[in-house]
C-alpha cells in the first residue's frame, strides 16, 4: 500500500522509509533515513496511529486486564510517545539551522468526547493535542509551529466495513450532514496546516467533525 501511495504522487524526489515508531531507536533510523533522502524535513505529519478495531477492543467491563494493558501500551507508544521523539528528533534538526518547520499531529474527536470501547486510543489522542500545545509554545521561538487536527468518523478503507454495515446509518447520522468525513477533507486541512499563511494557528486544535460534536 505505500509503494501504490507512493506512485501515486506527482513529481518526484518522494521516498519511503519503514520503521516500528513504538521503538524509539526505530523513529531515530526513521528520521535519519528521510534527512539523508531529502535533505531536511521542513513538514512533519504524525499520522501513525493504532486505532480503534476488533483487535484493539479493550472497554474496562468487557476485557481481561492482559488485553487491557497491552491495548494500552500499544495505542500510548504508537499515537502518543512515536509522535513525541519524531516532533523532538525534527525540531532537533531545525533548530540548529534557523530554518522554519511546522509540525501536524492528527488528533481524534475521541479525545474530547471520550471512546469508552477504546480508552486508551481517547487518552492518547487527548495527550497528542496537549503535548501539540506544548511544543507549540516552546517551538515558535525557533519558527516551527505546531498544529493538531482532530477529525471525527472519516470514511477509510479500514472503515468500510463498517460503514456499509447495519451499523453505518448511526455513524453517519452523528453529523448533521448526514454523513462522515472523507480522507481529502483532512488532507486539505492539513495543506492548509502546512502553509506559510497558518503560522498564526500554531497551538491550535482544529475540529474537523462535521458538526457531530461541539466542544464548549
Amino acid at each position: 500500500p505505500a509503494e501504490q501511495t507512493i506512485a501515486l504522487l506527482h513529481g518526484d524526489g518522494h521516498v519511503l522509509v519503514a520503521g516500528d515508531l513504538s521503538s524509539p531507536d526505530a523513529a531515530s533510523s526513521v528520521v535519519a533515513q528521510a534527512e539523508q533522502a531529502l535533505g531536511q524535513v521542513d513538514l512533519l505529519v504524525n499520522n501513525a496511529a493504532v486505532g480503534p478495531s476488533t483487535a484493539t477492543y479493550h472497554r474496562v467491563d468487557d476485557t481481561d486486564y492482559a488485553t487491557w494493558v497491552r491495548a494500552w501500551r500499544s495505542m500510548i507508544d504508537v499515537d502518543l510517545t512515536a509522535a513525541a521523539n519524531l516532533t523532538y528528533l525534527v525540531a532537533r534538526s531545525l533548530i540548529p539551522t534557523g530554518a522554519p518547520g511546522v509540525v501536524v499531529n492528527i488528533g481524534s474527536r475521541g479525545a474530547f468526547r471520550g471512546e469508552p470501547d477504546f480508552p486508551a486510543y481517547a487518552a492518547a489522542k487527548a495527550g497528542l493535542h496537549a503535548f501539540g500545545q506544548s511544543m507549540a509554545v516552546a517551538l515558535a521561538p525557533h519558527g516551527i509551529s505546531v498544529v493538531s487536527v482532530a477529525p471525527g468518523f472519516v470514511s477509510t478503507e479500514r472503515q468500510r466495513e463498517k460503514l456499509s454495515g447495519a451499523s453505518g446509518a448511526a455513524v453517519r447520522a452523528q453529523s448533521p450532514f448526514g454523513r462522515v468525513g472523507t480522507p481529502e477533507e483532512v488532507a486539505a486541512a492539513v495543506l492548509y496546516l502546512t502553509s506559510p499563511d497558518a503560522q498564526w494557528a500554531s497551538g491550535a486544535v482544529l475540529d474537523l467533525n462535521g458538526a457531530s460534536h461541539l466542544r464548549t
